[in-house]
């Protein structure tokens, strides 16, 4: 790439990768919200079920890596749109390579009113590294639904 042309190039990369990120915080907020409402219309285990189905909305798609997971208050998973094989488990000590709990940190933070977001890192499936990570989470009741994107 020749230098006249370069610098406009990657400030253009870094200015569009920086505007994804409100976007994609934005679909995992209304992914979440999604989530509630259909809990509220529909019950916890239509709500599992959704998020278990390939095809359902709820679950990763590929060219739309984003999912709902949905933990009780103890830190048990019981749903999860990407990773079926870790229902039943409780994570609630899981730690980041950081050493954060990160789960237990996003059942504090969907506690709060509004809910919240979680940082933390985590393995990225596409990339295979450690990447830095977000989740958005929301309590009804005794449960608890999130949806994260990478940062």
């Amino acid at each position: 790439m020749r230098p006249s042309i370069a610098a406009p190039f990657f400030a253009f990369l870094l200015v569009a990768s920086a505007a994804a990120q409100p976007a994609e915080r934005t679909k995992a907020e209304a992914l979440v919200k999604e989530g509630i409402a259909f809990l509220k219309a529909n019950g916890k285990e239509a709500l599992f079920a959704e998020v278990h189905k390939g095809s359902g909305r709820f679950h990763a798609k590929p060219g739309n890596p984003i999912y709902l997971f949905v933990y009780d208050l103890n830190g048990v998973v019981l749903a999860h749109g990407a990773e079926a094989n870790l229902l039943g488990i409780n994570r609630l000590n899981v730690k980041d390579p950081d050493g954060k709990q990160y789960i237990k940190e996003a059942i504090a933070v969907a506690q709060k009113k509004g809910g919240g977001w979680a940082d933390y890192k985590r393995m990225n499936p596409e990339t295979r590294k450690i990447e830095e990570k977000t989740s958005f989470c929301l309590a009804e009741g005794a449960i608890v639904i999130g949806c994260g994107i990478y940062k």
